[in-house]
């Protein structure tokens, strides 16, 4: 395999974007074990795994989406234009689906329902995003469920299935998922806001309403610090109340990726070729962004321990 072929796998194969799914996991089990100082650990191997195979067959489907529409008609690092193959994309997207299904649904069996219908639902509103006859992403509400899918959804799922004391069995704890998981999940949008600002055009031409369609690359730069801000704000409300711990401050060592997204956007928002890998900088934005939640949360434990 040539050098240009290699690149365009690693592109294409976007293995940062898999923290998007594995940070919520352990995020919640550094919460849960500071709460309780234990957490079901086979659960938390087992969600992480369905996790990673869910998000590769909304990965790999949002390519075969794509490839109908013909919005990738120019995006060689598609998996469907370098397998050239959608029957083969197809087959191992839904594999990977029923595969993480599977686990969670053994994990439910050993624990609620409940989960089980909760990563339903979060594998429903990941098919709006792109899916036909849906396709919510065109009407540039793909931010919203992404919000919703890595949010509430998700992190009630998972809070349920690692609980060490089964408090959640009757219950969906809502409340819990919503301060736990909230500036995560936004984080984890703004990834998904990001990856849009250098194919502006492309979306417009093939009918993608995107946010960044409607407002345009530089309205869509200046939402960007207020995006973080938010993200920083809740997040320094949940350790003022007590939520978490004084420690789960070293969110902020997010805080240089931060103003490197931010710098990038505000001098280089007309630039797609400069811009095309804004999302990366996100990615790693929320990446360290939980990488401090859970390193606050496993701190504390050791300290009290």
């Amino acid at each position: 395999m040539d050098e240009k072929k290699k690149k365009l796998w690693k592109q294409a194969i976007k293995w940062p974007l898999y923290s998007v799914a594995i940070l919520p996991v352990f995020i919640t089990g550094a919460y849960l074990l500071n709460q309780y100082e234990k957490v079901k650990i086979y659960n938390l191997l087992a969600f992480t795994l369905a996790a990673i195979l869910i998000l590769l067959w909304e990965n790999l489907t949002n390519d075969l989406f794509d490839a109908e529409t013909g919005i990738d008609e120019f995006k060689f690092h598609s998996i469907v234009n370098l397998i050239k193959n959608k029957k083969i994309v197809s087959f191992i997207a839904y594999t990977s689906l029923v595969i993480g299904l599977v686990i969670i649904s053994i994990i439910s069996v050993s624990t609620s329902v409940n989960i089980l219908i909760l990563v339903a639902v979060c594998c429903f509103l990941g098919y709006l995003y792109q899916g036909p006859p849906f396709r919510f992403g065109y009407q540039g509400l793909g931010e919203p469920l992404c919000w919703l899918a890595f949010g509430p959804f998700a992190y009630s799922a998972i809070l349920i299935a690692l609980n060490p004391s089964n408090i959640y069995f009757e219950n969906i704890p809502w409340k819990v998922s919503l301060l736990l998981g909230s500036g995560p999940s936004l984080a984890t949008t703004l990834v998904l806001f990001c990856s849009h600002f250098h194919q502006i055009m492309e979306d417009k031409k093939y009918g993608k309403n995107s946010p960044l369609v409607r407002l345009g690359a530089k309205k869509g730069s200046q939402i960007v610090p207020w995006i973080i801000c938010t993200i920083y704000i809740f997040q320094l409300f949940t350790v003022v109340t007590g939520f978490i711990p004084v420690f789960c401050i070293l969110y902020l060592i997010s805080y240089p990726q931060a103003i490197r997204l931010v710098n990038l956007l505000h001098s280089s928002y007309n630039k797609p070729s400069a811009i095309k890998n804004c999302k990366f900088v996100a990615i790693k934005f929320q990446t360290l962004n939980g990488v401090g939640l859970i390193t606050g949360l496993i701190l504390n434990y050791f300290i009290n321990k």
